[in-house]
């Protein structure tokens, strides 16, 4: 009968034994891939935000022009020689108005 109890309380631990690392890995995978993944999230909606007539931008596609026209969703770039392109606002890659100046 103590044989019986004294198996049933070794299980408990072995229990806790795998459950606390698969912990340590949740937490890990938090702050090495989703906290950042959600601040550049945040960073990159702060951006496309602050966006405004005449700012120079980067595409994604690497597109570079200068913002003609803003709507809800979309933005309106003029590249070189006059031409006009309608973009997703998601397609901002980089503000090079801000980008191009000396940080203080």
């Amino acid at each position: 009968m103590t044989a019986t109890v004294i198996l049933q309380a070794a299980g408990g631990s072995s229990m806790l034994s795998t459950l606390i690392p698969m912990v340590l890995i949740m937490v890990v995978f938090y702050f090495f891939m989703i906290r950042p993944q959600v601040k550049k999230a945040k960073d990159h909606k702060k951006l496309v935000e602050d966006l405004k007539k005449g700012d120079k931008i980067v595409t994604t596609a690497g597109i570079h022009g200068r913002i003609v026209d803003l709507n809800e969703t979309t933005f309106l770039i003029e590249v070189e020689g006059g031409t006009k392109i309608r973009f997703d606002k998601s397609a901002i890659s980089l503000d090079a108005t801000k980008a191009s100046l000396p940080k203080a």
